[in-house]
């Protein structure tokens, strides 16, 4: 296929990698639209193939994140998305806090508001400098923050925010109790595609 107009970098959670089930089912929904879409392996899981990355190597991840979507930028002729899974989404946004206009638009699956049942330990330090729109895709049964206190932390950000509620869905979305359904990821990709085309700058 030949590159579409506009691009998506895609990456993945604490646990994963750029293989993740959740991940490819939205890079195809995503081609399926006309966009050219890169599935990102963050540093961290580029050293090692698996563990959880290290405290102290977040901004290393960030900086390859950047190339990601500079690269992604030098490829196609239009708009250029970001898009993470729980950290990948937590180091997408707060890179886009750092970097206003690296990306025209965040799509932040199941961010990891807060550790499991730490509900005081809120990490959206960085949501105040946060000017790019993002479209957060949460489960109604993520234990890394609820819909009513992620409503909450949107607040924070002064760029158009919106939720894509999952009912029943826990943290990696195509699992869980609710009536999420095998077209999740086509849902996903038009609900983002729409969000961005409303929110363009």
């Amino acid at each position: 296929m030949e590159p579409g107009p506009d691009g998506v970098v895609l990456t993945h959670g604490a646990s994963s990698n750029a293989r993740a089930p959740l991940l490819l089912r939205l890079a195809e929904a995503f081609v399926a639209t006309g966009l050219t879409v890169f599935r990102y392996d963050l540093p961290f899981r580029q050293a090692r193939p698996t563990g959880p990355p290290s405290p102290g190597g977040a901004a290393r991840d960030r900086e390859g994140l950047r190339g990601a979507v500079q690269s992604m930028r030098a490829s196609v002729s239009g708009r250029v998305f970001l898009g993470g899974h729980s950290y990948g989404g937590r180091q997408a946004s707060i890179l886009a806090a750092d970097h206003p206009g690296l990306a025209d638009t965040l799509l932040l699956l199941s961010y990891p508001l807060h550790p499991p049942g730490r509900a005081g330990e809120l990490r959206t330090a960085h949501f105040g400098g946060l000017r790019t729109p993002a479209l957060f895709v949460h489960g109604s049964a993520d234990p890394f923050g609820s819909l009513d206190e992620l409503e909450s932390a949107r607040r924070l950000i002064p760029a158009r925010t919106d939720l894509m509620a999952v009912d029943g869905a826990g943290h990696d979305l195509l699992r869980g109790r609710g009536r999420a359904g095998p077209e999740l990821p086509e849902r996903i990709a038009a609900a983002f595609l729409e969000f961005a085309r409303k929110n363009a700058r």
